[in-house]
């Protein structure tokens, strides 16, 4: 198993949509999705950015590092959002190691800090996140924020 960019296996572009589509969106959204991910796959930025947890050329996993997660707190950035891993691979530890390739391609990107908006409970503080606040989403439900820092200091990079 690799993690890889998705810019960096754009064969796999249409996979990847439906992927990401059927693990996040509802029948109302895929063109959200295509749209967002083919406008990330530019290697002239760094945001958005799209990554796959592959088995040969399946895809296992997923993460995205987002500009903004479609929630109030637009002043903070990057964003890890769609961190999904295939039920026939869970309690392997590949959330875990998407989240820790998360952050240091969030530090390689010159970011010291990296957030998450969400639901669970108590699976982000066992990675080692830490509760920052509540924002609101675009239904004004309250979600919960949690940072980490990705271990760059600002001016280091």
């Amino acid at each position: 198993m690799r993690i890889e960019a998705l810019n960096r296996v754009p064969e796999l572009h249409q996979q990847a949509v439906h992927y990401f589509w059927s693990c996040w969106g509802n029948e109302n959204n895929r063109l959200f999705y295509e749209d967002c991910i083919k406008h990330s796959l530019s290697k002239d930025h760094s945001l958005p950015a799209f990554y796959v947890l592959l088995e040969g050329e399946e895809i296992q996993g997923s993460y995205a590092l987002l500009t903004n997660d479609i929630i109030s707190r637009q002043d903070l950035m990057p964003w890890l959002a769609c961190l999904y891993v295939n039920e026939s691979v869970r309690n392997q530890g590949w959330a875990g190691k998407l989240l820790e390739h998360g952050l240091q391609e969030a530090g390689r990107m010159g970011f010291s800090s990296l957030y998450l908006s969400t639901d669970l409970k108590d699976f982000y503080e066992k990675k080692g996140w830490t509760f920052f606040g509540e924002g609101y989403n675009l239904w004004d439900e309250p979600s919960k924020i949690y940072v980490h820092n990705t271990g760059i200091v600002k001016g280091d990079h």
